[in-house]
């Protein structure tokens, strides 16, 4: 979604900075925003997209120029329009791509962390992780605090 707020922004570019810091000469490529993500259910045939806010693929048969297929995280900063979207439709649509080891979900408005993780084919596990937690992306091998996902945000 275009047009996000300043906060939406930040959180943005501070997960996408430190992945890209932390990736950097690695065989991943992350994104922010305008990439989209292809989504093919088998069941009725056919194919959609979304823009997670941040993606990261590992996958050397990710090779599309204008969406990808395999990636192994998206990030998703909640608005308060597309919240509904993001905790239900997103969260079981990207569940079916086989390749996505964590989805997240970063709150605009307090320092609040959802993290779904893959267990096994077809089992998630979900966390909920406020102020004092860390953000451990194993499928990435980053750990983020609170402070580096929320630096220079104000939180009402």
């Amino acid at each position: 979604m275009s047009g996000g707020s300043e906060e939406h922004n930040c959180i943005v570019g501070n997960i996408y900075a430190s992945l890209l810091a932390h990736l950097r000469g690695s065989e991943c490529q992350i994104f922010s925003a305008d990439m989209k993500v292809k989504i093919s259910l088998a069941e009725n045939d056919s194919d959609f997209f979304y823009y997670p806010d941040v993606m990261v693929t590992c996958d050397p048969q990710d090779t599309e120029k204008y969406y990808k297929s395999y990636p192994c995280l998206i990030v998703e900063v909640l608005s308060l329009s597309t919240k509904d979207i993001d905790k239900q439709e997103k969260l079981l649509n990207y569940q079916s791509l086989e390749s996505l080891q964590e989805y997240v979900l970063v709150s605009k408005t307090g320092m609040k962390v959802a993290i779904y993780r893959r267990l096994e084919v077809g089992c998630w596990s979900g966390e909920i992780l406020g102020k004092e937690d860390c953000l451990k992306l194993n499928s990435v091998g980053l750990t983020l605090t609170m402070t580096d996902i929320y630096d220079e945000v104000l939180i009402g």
